[in-house]
C-alpha cells in the first residue's frame, strides 16, 4: 500500500480520488488551503492540513518524517475566464507556488509525482481526436500555466530521476454518493444545467452558437470523476522508472452544449429555461481525446462515463445535498 500526499484533496476530483485510495487501503494525507475546496469533502480517515502549497516552511514541516511514496497534485486555480483577465494570479498560484512545493518534495527525497494537467494545453487543435504528442498552443492563461508546469516536471524527471505522470483531463463530470461538483462561482455546463433544473438559477445560458461545430456550440469530451480517480490508481502501478509521461483522460466521444441540454432535459423529464449569450473568451470550439495511450500503457478502462450515468449521478448527488440543507 502507498502513502499518498494529495494536494487539493478538498476539491472535486481530489476528494473523490482520496476516497477511492482509502477504499483500497492506501494512506492519504491532504493539503488544501480551502480557497475553493471544502473541509467536509475530505474523507474522515485522511489526515488533513490546511495550508498553501507555496508556503515553504509549512510544507517542509508537514512532509518531515512522513515518508510519502507519491504525490497526487490536484491543487490549482482553474477558472478559465478569470485566467484571461488576471493571468498573473494563475502563474503565481499554478506555477510559482508549485515550484516551491516541488523543491520541498525534492529535498524530502520524494520522486514520484502525478500531476492533474488539462486538455487546455492543446489550445485549438488542428485535428481530432487529440493525441498526447499533438501541438500544444494554449489560448488561455490557465492552459498556459498547466503546460508550463508540465515542462518544469519534465526537467525534474530529467535532472533528478523523478517518475512523473501528467493527466490531461477532458472535462471531469458526474458525482458519487458523497461528492460532486460544487464550485463558487460555477462555470461548468452540467452543474449549471442542474442548478437551473433545481430552481437555483433563473436559467442556463449557452455561451456562443457560432462555433465551427455541427450545431454551433462548443463540443467537449466528458469523463466521470470516478474514472479519473481510477486513472490515478492505475498510475500507482506504473511509476517504477524515471521519466515524465503525459496521458489524455477522455473517451474519444464528445458532446455539444446543445446535446448536453437535451440530455439533461431527457433525464429530468422536463424542459429547462435555456437562452443564448455571446461567446466566452478562451474557449476552443472542440476538445476530444484519443485515449489509447492510457488504456494501453496504464490499463485504464472507463466504467462510469456514459453520458446517462454522468448526468444521473450528478443529479442524484445534487438532490441529496438539497435534502441535507
Amino acid at each position: 500500500m502507498a502513502n499518498v500526499l494529495v494536494t487539493g484533496g478538498a476539491g472535486y476530483v481530489g476528494s473523490v480520488c482520496c476516497a477511492e485510495l482509502l477504499k483500497l487501503g492506501h494512506a492519504v494525507t491532504v493539503v488544501d488551503d480551502l480557497s475553493t475546496g471544502f473541509k467536509h469533502s475530505v474523507p474522515a480517515s485522511a489526515a488533513f492540513f490546511q495550508m498553501d502549497i507555496g508556503d515553504r516552511a509549512a510544507m517542509e514541516s508537514m512532509v518531515r518524517g512522513k515518508g510519502f511514496d507519491v504525490v497526487f497534485h490536484f491543487a490549482a486555480k482553474a477558472l478559465i475566464a478569470e485566467s484571461m483577465t488576471n493571468p498573473g494570479y494563475f502563474f503565481e498560484q499554478n506555477v510559482a507556488a508549485g515550484v516551491t512545493m516541488l523543491e520541498v518534495l525534492r529535498k524530502a527525497g520524494i520522486k514520484k509525482f502525478v500531476f492533474s494537467s488539462s486538455s487546455s494545453v492543446y489550445g485549438i487543435p488542428k485535428k481530432m481526436p487529440i493525441e498526447e504528442d499533438d501541438q500544444k498552443d494554449p489560448i488561455n492563461a490557465y492552459g498556459e500555466s498547466k503546460l508550463m508546469f508540465e515542462r518544469i516536471l519534465e526537467w525534474y524527471a530529467r535532472a533528478y530521476g523523478w517518475s512523473v505522470i501528467a493527466f490531461r483531463y477532458f472535462n471531469a463530470a458526474g458525482g458519487t454518493d458523497d461528492r460532486g461538483e460544487n464550485h463558487d462561482p460555477e462555470t461548468h455546463v452540467i452543474p449549471l444545467l442542474l442548478q437551473a433544473a433545481a430552481g437555483e438559477r433563473a436559467g442556463f445560458s449557452i455561451n456562443g452558437t457560432d462555433y465551427p461545430t455541427p450545431d454551433g456550440t462548443c463540443v467537449r469530451d466528458y469523463v466521470h470523476v470516478l474514472d479519473i480517480a481510477h486513472g490515478h490508481i492505475c498510475a500507482l502501478k506504473k511509476m517504477d522508472q524515471p521519466g515524465m509521461r503525459p496521458y489524455n483522460i477522455g473517451l474519444g466521444t464528445a458532446y455539444s452544449v446543445r446535446q448536453l441540454c437535451d440530455a439533461v432535459e431527457k433525464e429530468l423529464g422536463h424542459k429547462l429555461p435555456i437562452s443564448v449569450t455571446a461567446r466566452r473568451d478562451g474557449d476552443p470550439p472542440t476538445l476530444c481525446a484519443k485515449p489509447q495511450r492510457i488504456m494501453a500503457e496504464l490499463g485504464w478502462k472507463p466504467a462510469h462515463s456514459s453520458l446517462d450515468e454522468i448526468i444521473s449521478s450528478a443529479w442524484k448527488w445534487k438532490q441529496k445535498q438539497r435534502k441535507l440543507k
